[in-house]
């Protein structure tokens, strides 16, 4: 099997929240205009791991979530340019204990290249496996197995 890649996705909560994700269960991640955020959907994998943000008012990091379906043409888009456009499905895995605000971040020295720091605007972002695990930790969740 693949090694799993690590994902963050950012999101209003007024628009659509980690809640919102729990209560529905399994949710189609589209609606992104942004070419090089619709690049790292498409390179998302079944499995892959997803850490989901709340943006803009609450700038904290909720939980953790895994890629159910790969990239497909996003059906949000118009038909003309569907296959312009990518969405994924995407799962709750857990909820971490304590959402990881965006002001603890800046201070951790592992995070300093995080792409949430340096391209504050992207809403799809990679994250190398020791950005994930520390982010996971912050939020005092642990992964096992991953």
């Amino acid at each position: 099997m693949a090694s799993s890649a690590y994902w963050l996705v950012k999101q209003e909560p007024e628009e659509f929240s980690w809640a919102d994700l729990e209560r529905e269960g399994r949710v189609v991640w589209d609606g992104v205009r942004n070419y090089q955020a619709r690049n790292n959907l498409r390179a998302m994998q079944v499995g892959d791991w997803v850490l989901f943000y709340h943006s803009v008012t609450e700038k904290r990091i909720m939980g953790c979530c895994r890629v159910a379906r790969a990239a497909f043409p996003d059906p949000t888009a118009p038909e003309a340019e569907r296959d312009r456009w990518s969405a994924v499905e995407l799962v709750p895995e857990a909820a971490f204990p304590q959402p990881v605000p965006l002001a603890r971040i800046k201070t951790e020295p592992a995070l300093a290249e995080l792409p949430l720091l340096r391209q504050s605007r992207l809403s799809v972002m990679p994250l190398s496996q020791l950005e994930f695990k520390t982010l996971c930790h912050l939020g005092g969740w642990e992964l096992t197995g991953g």
